[in-house]
């Protein structure tokens, strides 16, 4: 399908038509969510938590309950989808919705800010009657799925075409950031930066094309290696893994349908039973990549990986196969059961895999101490919010039954053993992040921040746990004066 875009290829006819208004449907900041579709349940990825906010909120000063830590210097962050005027939420899927970035600024025990920005792509300035500076770059999109800090800068990220927005201290949208005018093509939103090496690395993929891209992005902040590995079928590649030794990349069963592009799907990416599940293991310097065949399973996201004498450990969330990215009617992706915790080890000696769940109670997000990626690390962290297992497996408005409820999950990998900080009905628990405490020596000496609702406020707190007493109470509850929808993922970015 030659000239593609992603205009083209992701978005289809249906979302170019979308209106211009700010705001056709959601709630308001700080309200209680109303139905986008008049209360029928059918669409619950514009609903409920998910419902986009309709403004962009500066506050000062925000009231904390309990006690911020001093070293908590910085700002947190999290992006997500914030559709910006449709005019008909059927012709949507959440996973296309314009990104939009929530951040508090942390200094000295204070809460000093909050603002959500709309990341500044053509389209969104258009449709908030500003003006795009220069030219729009190719496949030019605002970016929903990630938010990271890299060698000063804050970069927005999404997959397969656009490029990354950078962003100012203060969430305004600075331009499109090419690593120094270095990248060229498609980009990930899951990028694995190694501590150690200095090195930022992504594996992109692109509807048009016959491999995907694994990217080595040097301590000089440019693109210094691209290798490209040959995948049949265009697969979706959401997520990958890196180790001291190598890459691994996970091909999965979901690939690019041309002819549903053609008829303007909004996502014609389709669970593909002829196309055989791999993992492949590729040295960082690039070479051969030795491929594995496994069962199939959607490959959702990476807790780390690491290198283990003649093996390759990855530690993953993942959700049962068939996965249905195009959803099934309910406005966003639709899946045959929860997200579970896994783990594969890839024998290199032998050519086996060996696969292992290591928790199956429903969770995502999964993260860990980012100065242990790609290194062996012993604790992991996930969250689980009721409204989104049902919403995934809510079809044509008939939703599960009511056995889901909000959490987030200390995994130590050890000892196989969990701890879970539960929270209240309705207050929907967003993906944790964490921080190291100053001086702290221990792997899990930090923080825990993650975007928490509160149902009683109608609006969000930015809860911070202990990491070493993650059962008790929070530390702090910063009070948001809106709501943070449930979105995808952030960072902490600690000021220098």
């Amino acid at each position: 399908m030659s000239g593609a875009t992603r205009r083209r290829v992701l978005k289809g006819a249906a979302l170019a038509a979308a209106g211009s208004v700010v705001g056709g449907f959601g709630a308001g900041t700080g309200a209680a969510a109303r139905p986008a579709t008049g209360g029928t349940g059918s669409l619950p990825f514009l609903e409920g938590a998910f419902a986009p906010v309709t403004e962009e909120l500066t506050a000062f000063g925000l009231k904390v309950t309990g006690r911020l830590p001093r070293d908590l210097d910085g700002r947190y962050l999290r992006t997500g989808p914030n559709a910006l005027g449709l005019e008909d939420p059927r012709a949507h899927h959440w996973m296309l919705g314009d990104g939009m970035v929530h951040g508090v600024r942390l200094r000295g025990g204070r809460a000093e800010w909050y603002r959500n920005r709309w990341v500044r792509s053509a389209q969104v300035a258009k449709k908030l009657g500003e003006r795009y500076p220069g030219q729009a770059p190719p496949d030019d999109f605002a970016c929903n799925t990630h938010v990271i800090p890299y060698k000063g800068r804050i970069l927005a990220l999404q997959e397969s075409g656009p490029l990354p927005y950078e962003l100012d201290g203060e969430l305004a949208t600075v331009r499109p950031y090419d690593f120094r005018s270095t990248l060229t093509g498609a980009f990930t939103a899951h990028t694995k930066y190694d501590a150690t090496a200095d090195e930022l690395h992504a594996v992109a993929y692109y509807a048009t094309w016959d491999h995907v891209r694994h990217i080595m992005i040097d301590r000089t902040g440019r693109v210094a290696a691209t290798h490209r590995i040959p995948v049949a079928d265009a697969p979706m590649m959401h997520d990958f893994a890196l180790t001291g030794k190598y890459v691994v990349i996970v091909d999965v069963p979901l690939t690019f349908d041309a002819a549903a592009a053609e008829a303007g799907a909004l996502v014609p990416y389709l669970w593909n039973e002829r196309h055989p599940m791999r993992v492949g293991v590729m040295p960082r310097t690039g070479g051969a990549t030795r491929w594995f065949q496994i069962d199939p399973v959607f490959y959702s996201h990476t807790l780390n990986a690491y290198d283990q004498g003649d093996t390759v450990v990855v530690e993953y969330t993942a959700m049962p196969a068939p996965f249905y990215a195009a959803g099934r009617g309910n406005g966003g992706p639709s899946s045959t059961g929860t997200p579970t915790l896994e783990r594969w080890v890839v024998d290199l000696r032998s050519g086996r895999v060996t696969g292992t769940r290591l928790d199956d109670l429903p969770q995502e997000f999964p993260r860990v101490n980012e100065s242990l990626v790609s290194r062996r690390h012993r604790y992991g962290y996930t969250a689980s919010a009721a409204e989104m297992w049902r919403a995934y497996e809510t079809v044509d408005g008939v939703p599960p039954d009511e056995k889901f409820s909000n959490c987030l999950v200390k995994h130590d990998l050890l000892r196989g053993s969990r701890q879970v900080h539960r929270f209240s009905r309705g207050a929907a628990a967003s993906e944790p992040v964490f921080v190291p405490r100053r001086g702290g020596r221990d792997e899990d000496d930090g923080y825990i921040l993650s975007y928490v609702h509160d149902p009683d406020r109608g609006a969000t707190d930015l809860v911070v746990l202990a990491a070493q007493d993650f059962t008790g109470h929070p530390l702090a509850r910063v009070h948001l004066p809106g709501r943070v929808p449930l979105g995808f993922h952030g960072s902490w970015v600690a000021d220098a």
